[in-house]
């Protein structure tokens, strides 16, 4: 089954790319994958308190989820997975994508304020050309119902 990666962070334009993931993928008959990514410099304490911290960060990551994933199965009959990953986001989109054969396409939300698309879009087009699956970047200020249509 082709599987749609989008990444799950606390960004406006996430809802979007979570959206139009579910959406294009109860219509083609694929799944969800919904990569969350703990970056290191979060833990750089003791080693006790770092490890509450990743705990606490799993337990956030987690109940997010579990809102879009609520959302995919009651609207799109979609059953999502969850993946967590610690590390760099760039590096572990791509760890992710290799570790996966499954996953067919990347999606990313595109920020709408003055300072660009995000950080991970940016970046991510400029590997683009090397990646081993297309991206597909949605507008953060997109809606629901043009959405709806493209899909």
């Amino acid at each position: 089954m082709r599987k749609f990666l989008v990444v799950l962070d606390d960004s406006r334009e996430c809802l979007n790319a979570m959206r139009f993931a579910a959406m294009r993928a109860s219509h083609t008959g694929g799944g969800v994958e919904v990569l969350a990514v703990i970056p290191p410099d979060e833990f750089n304490h003791w080693i006790g308190v770092g490890d509450i911290m990743r705990e606490e960060a799993r337990e956030r990551i987690e109940a997010h989820f579990e809102v879009f994933a609520k959302w995919m199965r009651d609207k799109q009959n979609i059953d999502p997975e969850l993946v967590i990953r610690e590390g760099e986001p760039i590096t572990e989109i791509l760890a992710q994508i290799k570790d996966d054969p499954e996953i067919g396409v990347l999606v990313l939300g595109a920020g709408t304020d003055k300072k660009g698309p995000g950080p991970l879009v940016t970046q991510m087009t400029r590997t683009s050309g090397s990646l081993p699956v297309p991206i597909t970047i949605v507008p953060g200020d997109m809606s629901k119902e043009r959405l709806e249509a493209i899909t």
